[in-house]
């Protein structure tokens, strides 16, 4: 019995290893932005779809946190297949969303009544792997779940993105806190694009890039979301000599 018990665990154990080495040597899939000074600061040229990535707004304000999920929007959006997308407050106003390219027939929505529901849910929808992208609206996100997130979209190469939201300013300071994300990234609203009449022009957003695995932070000026989930580079600022003016320490 102990001789058998002992081969079974070295047949597990060789499986286990056969499965991480094909992992390490398949190539992952990547979702570039086409704006070729961003995707030219993320490793591979876009977002690793087989991997969590972090979105928020820049303040605790409700303005802010909208961009940030209309830019989670666009990139479903540009994704093939349908979007799970999770959380505790059906608040997501979806006429805004479909024109960022995401459609209501696109996505599914489950919704609970606490966020350790929706990281459960997020972990299921990303081992289905039949999914375009998993979302998931969340306040905290702990190191522990965040990589088992993370670990769950290696596997099946889906894209899990982490949408913060917050309910009151003391919670924004949990995005300070380490997580196993490939990126990072902060959503600030800009004033909209100007137009020759009276009216409202595309919104402009302030993207940060925060933290990146294997590369360096950056900070872009861009037009939000199109109908087909596109963004694009604002002209320079007066006020700032290019569009990457900052640089942070090299994460990964």
């Amino acid at each position: 019995m102990a001789q058998m018990s002992a081969n079974t665990i070295i047949s597990e154990l060789r499986e286990r290893i056969a499965h991480l080495e094909g992992g390490i040597g398949r190539k992952a899939a990547i979702l570039p932005f086409g704006v070729p000074e961003i995707d030219q600061a993320l490793p591979g040229g876009g977002l690793v779809c087989g991997a969590l990535h972090e979105f928020a707004g820049g303040g605790a304000g409700t303005v802010d946190g909208a961009a940030a999920a209309l830019m989670v929007a666009g990139i479903a959006a540009r994704m093939k297949g349908k979007v799970l997308w999770c959380l505790t407050r059906p608040d997501l106003f979806f006429p805004a969303v479909s024109q960022a390219g995401l459609h209501p027939d696109r996505v599914i929505f489950c919704e609970s009544d606490r966020e350790e529901d929706v990281l459960a849910s997020m972990e299921e929808g990303l081992a289905f792997g039949g999914l375009a992208a998993v979302v998931g609206e969340l306040v905290r996100l702990p190191m522990t779940a965040s990589r088992r997130l993370h670990l769950a979209a290696e596997k099946t190469g889906t894209m899990a993105i982490a949408l913060r939201r917050w309910r009151r300013q003391s919670e924004a300071s949990d995005y300070g806190q380490p997580t196993a994300s490939t990126t990072r990234w902060r959503i600030s609203v800009l004033p909209s694009e100007p137009l020759p009449v009276a009216g409202v022009g595309r919104a402009r957003w302030v993207a940060e890039l925060m933290r990146v695995k294997a590369g360096e932070c950056a900070e872009f000026e861009i037009g939000a979301c199109d109908a087909k989930g596109r963004i694009y580079l604002l002209p320079v600022s007066a006020d700032r000599p290019d569009q990457t003016a900052w640089q942070g320490r090299r994460s990964g």
